[in-house]
């Protein structure tokens, strides 16, 4: 259900991206231009990267439980190389809709292929050796925060460890959006947080525990913005107003992750598997279909947002040669006075995520009913 809920969240925030206004003349977390509305239709959808990372380790636990660590760290390396290459091939061409070999993307699905591959050794450490050495990296990163990658190939390398950076070398061009650091050690927490599913917890004690993990991880989250001295690059001001101020203390780093943006994500989710452990219904079954799906929804959404800008751009009087993208949507010159409003974007986010419902729903029985298809795993 949870993984279903960040792919219908992580949907609007591509759908912000291809149709807002705003999108092609600002970031949203600018707080000289932006307003409340579109600030947390951004922050929302910090959620979806980290909790996706944290239970594709969950999800990795259980096949471990299943099948054993033999297999799993087989499947783990095999899945990881696959998701790298589609992120290079097909993933890339939804966000472009041209080939280009000069231009490497490394996006969320590069990340979650790697962590694959990393989570595959790790599982052979101590668990307490991995734990730490997570902690550490994740509490410890944002102390390397002022070292800069001037995009050369040597101090490049940094950028591929720690910062978000387009490189260049010569003709070929990289945008390395996520970094490998603090990333690939969200992935082992998720792994080990998947031993609060064992047997050996009834609901009622999980979600017990659940409730106090994640409360914890969100109040140490506001002790330390409110200390205002370590955990974000970025620290919060006071503003105009206290609706501004409210928004500079919750605007923390993404690109990389920082100790609070993984703080404030992982924290409230972990809570809300807590409150989940009673839900029904049918909102709660529809998003466990699309979470039972996540590689197919993530792939046939961009196809269809971008497809769709593409005819909303040509028919508001703009060129389909500018939905052909360089670099990213937002920053193709030629969109700027493109879009609509906010409440225009939410409704075709409503339109898109209905549509795809059912695309979900065959694809998820046509794996249930053809488990002898192994190609299947991979999507």
């Amino acid at each position: 259900m949870l993984r279903g809920l960040v792919m219908v969240i992580m949907a609007l925030d591509h759908v912000r991206d291809y149709f807002h206004y705003d999108a092609f003349l600002f970031d949203p977390t600018d707080l000289t231009q932006t307003n409340a509305p579109l600030f947390f239709t951004r922050f929302i959808t910090h959620y979806c990267a980290p909790v996706f990372v944290f239970l594709a380790g969950t999800s990795a636990f259980f096949v471990g439980q299943r099948k054993g660590l033999k297999y799993l760290s087989k499947w783990l390396l095999k899945r990881g190389f696959w998701l790298i290459f589609l992120e290079l091939t097909v993933v890339k061409f939804a966000w472009l809709f041209k080939f280009d070999l000069s231009y490497v993307m490394l996006q969320v699905i590069w990340i979650l292929g790697l962590a694959m591959i990393f989570l595959a050794g790790l599982i052979h450490l101590p668990k307490r050796v991995v734990l730490i050495l997570s902690a550490l990296v994740i509490g410890g990163h944002n102390l390397f925060d002022f070292f800069e990658s001037d995009g050369s190939l040597n101090s490049g390398l940094w950028s591929f460890l720690h910062q978000f950076k387009l490189l260049t070398y010569g003709d070929i061009r990289i945008f390395v959006a996520y970094p490998i650091l603090p990333w690939v050690f969200v992935m082992p927490l998720g792994y080990y947080f998947g031993t609060f599913y064992k047997q050996i917890f009834d609901s009622k004690t999980r979600a017990k525990i659940l409730l106090q993990m994640g409360a914890g991880i969100t109040v140490a989250f506001l002790i330390l913005r409110v200390m205002n001295y370590y955990g974000d690059p970025y620290l919060w001001t006071l503003q105009g107003s206290w609706g501004y101020t409210l928004m500079s203390f919750f605007n923390v780093t993404k690109y990389p992750p920082s100790l609070l943006f993984l703080l404030i994500t992982i924290g409230p989710s972990i809570m809300l598997l807590a409150f989940a452990e009673k839900w029904k219904g049918w909102v709660f079954d529809k998003l466990v279909i699309i979470g039972r799906v996540p590689m197919f929804f993530y792939i046939i959404h961009i196809y269809v947002i971008h497809l769709l800008a593409l005819f909303a751009a040509v028919l508001t009087g703009f060129k389909a040669s500018d939905m052909y993208v360089d670099l990213w949507v937002t920053m193709q010159p030629g969109l700027k006075g493109y879009g609509f409003g906010l409440g225009v974007v939410y409704l075709i986010w409503a339109v898109l995520v209905v549509a795809l419902y059912p695309l979900c729903a065959w694809f998820d029985r046509y794996k249930s009913n053809h488990r002898e298809k192994w190609w299947l795993r991979y999507l």
